[in-house]
């Protein structure tokens, strides 16, 4: 499995490192793309260098694209033609498309949540136009999985290993990092 995470401006940390870092630990391949070239700082201060541009990737090279948060992270990820093409572009190819905290407005602006069970940061419930809302940590509908926030980053970086490694190294990953 190869997952892309587009980075944007004021993206949160927390939910960056978290899901990048077990991906990783699991073995999976996980490519950060940049909405601009240098360094792109969160929400908080930190910043970070992406692996590559966004204008270098295509939906044909990942089987799954998971979308951060933070504010202003997840508006200029939704001010992206790039990322809502890409998402659309994915979930269109039966792709995972994924996203926490605000981000799952983004999917919703790429028209990929219709229908979808979905959640998102609570008093953002009004931006998933078409999904069905639920207020839960982490859901799953299909190959749409949303999460809801900076403190639900962990579970939802274990649920992103468990559906596309299996629960066994989701096990794995949990046991080693305490979790």
């Amino acid at each position: 499995m190869k997952v892309v995470v587009p980075l944007a401006e004021g993206f949160e940390e927390i939910e960056f490192s978290t899901i990048v870092d077990i991906l990783r630990r699991a073995g999976i391949d996980v490519a950060v793309t940049g909405l601009k070239e240098g360094i792109i700082d969160g929400a908080h201060g930190i910043g970070l260098a992406p692996d590559t541009l966004i204008d270098k990737v295509s939906a044909d090279n990942f089987d799954v694209i998971v979308l951060v948060g933070g504010n202003p992270g997840f508006v200029n990820l939704g001010k992206s033609e790039k990322v809502l093409k890409l998402v659309k572009e994915m979930f269109d190819r039966d792709k995972y498309v994924t996203a926490i905290c605000g981000a799952p407005s983004v999917l919703a602006k790429a028209g990929v949540i219709q229908g979808k069970k979905a959640t998102v940061f609570p008093g953002m419930e009004g931006t998933l136009t078409g999904a069905q809302y639920r207020d839960e940590r982490v859901v799953v509908d299909g190959k749409v999985i949303t999460s809801q926030g900076p403190g639900t980053a962990m579970e939802f970086a274990i649920k992103l290993v468990e559906v596309l490694a299996g629960k066994g190294k989701a096990g794995e990953v949990t046991k080693q990092v305490l979790a």
